[in-house]
């Protein structure tokens, strides 16, 4: 099965992207595929960079049909994927990715709030393709406090 490696890459990823992008702790969130990204998975690491929170993505792909190179962008929404609020935070000042060797694709970002806000609050993580491939949610996942990374 498939699944297996890419999953193995993707937690190997996500752990060495928490412990290079900040001093502090942080937190892995997994990330759910919505209906038009079936199949795939994904997850974000959350690192403390005192008044700002950094955001490391990886991803095992994109709707058949995306356009490349692969424009994401990503935001936090107020309350959870089940029952979204509004943009709390948009990240949307770069857009790229880069392709990994390992089936998928990483991109980071940063948020303009500390990561003990988001923790605290009701927020989630939404990763939606560009206008030109289509403006739809890919993936999503809610903000909790789980077991920090180092």
């Amino acid at each position: 099965m498939k699944l297996f490696p890419s999953l193995a890459v993707l937690v190997i990823t996500a752990n060495l992207a928490g412990c290079t992008t900040s001093s502090g702790h942080g937190t892995s969130i997994p990330l759910a595929a919505t209906r038009h990204n079936a199949g795939q998975i994904g997850n974000v690491t959350l690192a403390d960079w005192g008044d700002k929170t950094g955001l490391s993505f990886f991803i095992s792909g994109a709707p058949t049909g995306a356009i490349l190179p692969l424009r994401l962008y990503t935001f936090i929404n107020k309350g959870s994927c089940q029952q979204p609020g509004q943009v709390a935070y948009a990240m949307n000042d770069k857009v790229t990715t880069e392709r990994q060797a390992v089936s998928g694709w990483s991109f980071s970002r940063s948020a303009p709030v500390a990561l003990s806000t988001l923790l605290t609050g009701d927020y989630s993580i939404v990763v939606r393709m560009a206008p030109d491939s289509g403006n739809v949610d890919i993936f999503c996942g809610d903000i909790k406090q789980q077991g920090a990374v180092k």
